[in-house]
């Protein structure tokens, strides 16, 4: 009996065994049948292509040799057939939508920057006690700022075309503190006729050469001494702007400014209207293939109401006066380009300059929280840069600046009339502020830069040195627009 069972369970075994392989055969078999199938309809289909190439092709040979034939005679019509019918033409195609720029969802995204800024600063004088002598100080940021490391103003801007009427800019700045300011919010037309261009909310005003220009772009560190004695650093406007492009081969520009004129030196008025305007004009041009220039002149008016000030009276004691009337600035500025075959890649240079002047007059209060003084006012004051940046083999730079004010005598009817004495303004006194600037500056890329620079500063009163050593970096991040001329 069990050597029935045995050979009962061998049989069992061995016809079940060839199972496995069975199924695997019927599973490649069925694979390579779809292969097959595939392969197939893989060459129905570029044969298909093919032919419909070759149809093509044989259109354009068609086409081409009946251009290349004459014209046949056109048959006369007789007197009495009617005129030809209209052709028919398909109804139009629907307008395209419009869209802010190439296209889907990339078309809403707008261009976007980050400029990262800091410094370190060895200087010889208390920073806190700076101030440029003979100039009513205009509350904002003046001079080498603080010493040791200090995270510098960073910038972060988003740019796009809106439609294909408007272009739109926002820079936000961001200082050492962390508190952040909106530094320009602006429109552009991209369409108005006649060479024409608008741009409208908050910009760096036109006039002169380096205002408009943000920090990231100067070839110093710090701006002119001008620039900080006659706005503060940069004018600012909160309104329009309307350029003129002339269709010429001389680069001729003009345009002219009207806002609510709240920065330095105007101040925010309650009232409607305008409160300050401006014009310039610039022409430039090329010298042969390897220099360039441009020049300009500009021209701004403002207002300041009880636009105030700290100082000290003939005691030492601190008080605070503040100055209301007109204030009027000229200036002329030149720039000259040159680059061998205008390859600025190895070696350039670039010879800057501005000459500014301003009038001011109206009254003038003492001691506003006190003795609460008040008399004429009027002082003509003047200030000029000039510098020259020299590129000597690739990634390297190296420049040279000179600052001159001249803050000159002010006219103070407190003073004329012996109620006050000279000493009780001792911030207006006559004098000549100046500086010397040398910097070295390396740029691994476009995108990046580390600057030396030392400057011997002369701008306090009482004729104090400041020697002041400076070491900066600057990164870009992200869409990077082309620089002003």
């Amino acid at each position: 009996m069990r050597t029935l069972l045995s050979l009962s369970a061998f049989i069992v075994i061995a016809a079940a065994a060839p199972l496995p392989a069975l199924a695997a055969d019927a599973q490649l078999s069925q694979l390579r049948a779809e292969i097959d199938a595939l392969k197939s309809d893989y060459d129905a289909r570029v044969a298909a292509l093919e032919k419909r190439i070759a149809e093509l092709e044989s259109a354009q040979d068609a086409a081409a040799s009946l251009a290349a034939a004459p014209p046949p005679a056109a048959a006369t019509p007789p007197a009495s057939a009617p005129p030809p019918a209209a052709p028919e033409y398909p109804a139009p195609l629907p307008p395209p939508v419009a869209s802010a720029g190439k296209g889907g969802l990339a078309a809403f995204n707008p261009a976007m920057s980050v400029i990262l800024a800091g410094n370190y600063a060895n200087l010889s004088e208390d920073p806190e006690t700076y101030s440029i002598a003979g100039f009513i100080p205009s509350g904002g940021e003046v001079g080498p700022g603080e010493r040791s490391f200090n995270l510098g103003e960073s910038e972060l801007t988003f740019s796009a075309n809106v439609d294909p009427y408007f272009y739109a800019n926002a820079t936000a700045a961001i200082d050492s503190e962390g508190e952040i300011g909106i530094e320009e919010a602006y429109f552009k037309t991209l369409a108005l006729p006649a060479g024409l261009l608008l741009k409208g909310g908050r910009f760096f005003s036109g006039v002169g050469y380096l205002n408009e220009v943000h920090a990231h772009a100067w070839d110093f560190i710090d701006q002119p001494l001008v620039y900080q004695a006659f706005f503060g650093g940069q004018f600012g406007e909160d309104g329009l702007q309307l350029k003129w492009l002339a269709p010429t081969a001389l680069f001729v520009e003009l345009g002219a400014e009207a806002g609510n004129g709240g920065e330095f030196p105007g101040t925010r008025r309650d009232r409607n209207g305008m409160n300050s305007f401006a014009a310039l004009a610039h022409i430039g041009s090329d010298i042969g293939d390897s220099t360039s220039w441009r020049a300009g002149i500009s021209w701004l008016s403002t207002h300041a109401e009880d636009r105030s000030y700290e100082d000290v009276d003939h005691l030492g004691l601190p008080v605070e006066n503040a100055f209301t009337g007109s204030s009027r600035t000229w200036i002329a500025d030149a720039t000259l380009k040159w680059s061998p075959q205008g390859n600025s890649s190895r070696r350039s240079l670039k010879v800057q300059g501005e000459y500014m002047q301003r009038e001011e007059e109206g009254d003038l209060a003492f001691d506003i929280s006190g003795l609460g003084l008040t008399g004429d006012y009027d002082n003509r004051q003047s200030g000029w840069y000039l510098q020259s940046v020299y590129q000597f083999i690739p990634r390297w730079r190296i420049g040279a600046r000179y600052d001159a004010l001249d803050a000159d005598s002010a006219r103070i009817g407190l003073v004329e009339s012996g109620t006050l004495s000279p000493d009780d303004f001792p911030i207006l006194v006559d004098a000549s502020p100046s500086r010397f600037s040398l910097m070295l500056d390396w740029s691994p890329s476009e995108f990046s830069r580390m600057r030396a620079q030392y400057a011997w500063d002369e701008a306090r009163t009482g004729d104090v040195q400041d020697d002041q050593f400076l070491l900066q970096y600057l990164y870009s991040i992200g869409a990077h627009g082309a620089h002003k001329f």
